[in-house]
């Protein structure tokens, strides 16, 4: 790392815990959200706690602004000279202090005056919509009022570098839609990278500028939100954005597929591909429908449950499939599990690209 580091975060994180590695780069522009996303266990909150300093490195760098933070090169910068501020997603308020007090902190480790610490502190409250609550202690203040007193903790520090790790987890559905637009406004105002982890989708999708999609320890897609829920590229990411998706390889318009099934797309491709079809795309039928379906098979009932206004039907067979239907056709139907059925698949509602 020299003077020609890029301005906001680049980082290299390496880190090994016995049978668990990560091994994730990451490069966040200053202004830019980036958001973890993936399931329980993929590592992006070790990953976060290494940028923080309260997880080591085994290899790789950590670089904010041009300046090493850790690294093969240089001595580890501790945490608390990181200039980094990070919202955990228990909140971890100072349960001894006032909510001004706990937002005063970072100012007065800095080496802030009291009196001049408590006035930002009183600003920031005042920016997060808690004006007036200065005085209560963390047990007096609800999991929004909390959340967003930790973040006004976090930002008052002027840190260079914002983590948040699953800010809205703890929060009950209608509290968690109001401060979900709240925190994208302090996002956007904030001029340092930041980054949040989560595993829903839809943080993810209103809070960042651009998703890396982490399993098992690496980034398996990353890009914006509409290139990477358009082509999916893991059964993860195809399960979150509601997607049925199979490998396999095209020759023309037939993409033969891993289980040997073979779909027939409108758009020819050739070599390794990728397949995808929403459930709303599925047709069902008692029996072997008569006229154009390019796919179509025999398929078992392998489950039926409620999803929004529609039943989402599991498919098992040459093709596994998740089919959405009305209440009405399910009816008509009569759906049961192991019922033998028909599916089909207009070419032109399957996208293809290259895998």
């Amino acid at each position: 790392m020299n003077a020609t580091t890029p301005e906001g975060l680049d980082a290299h994180l390496v880190v090994e815990r016995g049978a668990f590695r990560i091994d994730l780069r990451l490069h966040v522009a200053p202004g830019e959200t980036v958001a973890l996303l993936g399931p329980n266990g993929a590592g992006k909150t070790t990953a976060l706690r290494a940028l923080a300093g309260l997880e080591a490195l085994t290899d790789g760098h950590i670089a904010l602004n041009g300046a090493v933070l850790d690294g093969a090169a240089c001595s580890t910068v501790p945490p608390e000279d990181r200039r980094i501020g990070v919202v955990f997603q228990d909140y971890l308020l100072f349960p001894h202090l006032t909510a001004i007090d706990n937002v005063a902190f970072g100012p007065r480790r800095r080496g802030t005056g009291r009196a001049e610490a408590r006035a930002l502190a009183s600003a920031w409250l005042d920016r997060v919509g808690l004006a007036g609550f200065g005085k209560r202690r963390p047990k007096q203040l609800s999991g929004g009022q909390a959340q967003r007193v930790a973040l006004a903790r976090a930002l008052a520090a002027d840190p260079a570098l914002l983590l948040l790790d699953e800010p809205l987890a703890a929060l009950d559905a209608r509290t968690r839609l109001d401060t979900r637009a709240e925190l994208h406004r302090h996002l956007a105002e904030h001029t340092g990278p930041a980054i949040v982890v989560t595993h829903d989708p839809v943080d993810a999708l209103m809070l960042a500028d651009r998703l890396v999609v982490v399993e098992d320890g690496r980034a398996v897609q990353e890009g914006d939100a509409e290139s990477v829920t358009a082509r999916p590229r893991t059964d993860y990411i195809a399960r979150l954005v509601g997607l049925n998706l199979y490998r396999g390889k095209a020759s023309g318009t037939a993409i033969r597929l891993d289980s040997g099934a073979v779909l027939t797309a409108a758009e020819a491709l050739e070599g390794e591909a990728f397949a995808a079809f929403p459930p709303s795309a599925v047709a069902l039928y008692r029996s072997e429908p008569d006229g154009s379906p390019r796919n179509t098979w025999e398929a078992t009932v392998a489950g039926v449950h409620r999803h929004g206004d529609h039943l989402r039907v599991q498919l098992d067979g040459p093709l596994r499939a998740a089919a959405d239907v009305t209440p009405a056709a399910a009816a008509q139907l009569g759906l049961e599990p192991g019922q033998r059925i028909w599916a089909a698949v207009k070419a032109t509602e399957i996208r293809a690209y290259p895998a």
